[in-house]
């Protein structure tokens, strides 16, 4: 944006001094600075400007356009971490990530603490190739965030597998101890008995809840134990039903 601002209010005051002495120098074009040149081979009534300072100054602005589009959120990631745009992004990353450790990062582009600590991250990540990096922008997905009770930036949380989420602490550039010291606890390699747990079912149900989440092919916990009691509370009637049949049955045929 700043860029075409630029571009726009450069040009506006060298198009009107162009308009204003067209007429009287219609043989003539202008150089960057708009003074008047007389090129022998140029035709009566070419009004165009200097093709070589034009594309200069086009390279210099895209030049500006692509370095202030550089954010420092995203330079120099690993292919392990990966950019999360939804809760459903979240949940179905944390449940199909299997035995894997997985990292949630938390962070905002106006926090000057996660922009320090970014480098240490991403060096991280690449000394951890087996592990799993979630990057979450507080600022994009503020609601979710709400829900998961995330207040303090950047912060950090660790799951695994069946174990579910194992820790979840702030960092800082001055602390940054506290997360390598976790990163070498939880990312041995072990296997894990059981489903994937990711976020906890009250997390799932509060997303829900805030219209971030739908529940519907989410298979949780409570909902399988809810169907397994009333399954077996079924049979059991049956069981109960036929017992009784059979007894009379029985009955009948003593009496007989």
């Amino acid at each position: 944006m700043a860029c075409s601002l630029k571009c726009g209010s450069y040009f506006s005051g060298f198009t009107s001094f162009k308009a204003s002495t067209s007429k009287k120098l219609s043989p003539l074009s202008f150089d960057f600075w708009g003074k008047p040149l007389v090129f022998p081979d140029q035709k009566r009534g070419s009004r165009n400007c200097s093709t070589k300072r034009e594309n200069k100054f086009s390279v210099q602005a895209e030049t500006a356009c692509v370095s202030r589009s550089m954010r420092w959120w995203e330079k120099n990631l690993k292919p392990n971490m990966l950019k999360i745009h939804s809760a459903e992004e979240l949940v179905c990353s944390l449940q199909n990530a299997g035995d894997r450790l997985v990292i949630i990062v938390f962070y905002s582009p106006g926090c000057g603490g996660c922009k320090a600590l970014h480098p240490k991250i991403c060096q991280l990540a690449e000394q951890n190739p087996d592990s799993i990096f979630l990057e979450v922008n507080y600022d994009e997905l503020k609601n979710m965030c709400h829900c998961l009770n995330i207040h303090v930036l950047p912060f950090f949380r660790f799951y695994r597998g069946a174990e579910g989420r194992l820790c979840s602490f702030s960092c800082t550039i001055a602390t940054i101890k506290k997360l390598k010291n976790a990163s070498a606890k939880h990312g041995s390699n072990r296997c894990s008995l059981g489903r994937t747990k990711g976020l906890d079912e009250s997390e799932l149900m509060k997303l829900a809840s805030a219209g971030e989440l739908s529940l519907t092919g989410l298979q949780l916990p409570s909902l399988k134990e809810d169907l397994v009691v009333k399954r077996s509370m079924e049979l059991s009637g049956l069981f109960d039903k036929a017992d009784i049949n059979r007894a009379h049955v029985e009955k009948e045929g003593a009496l007989q």
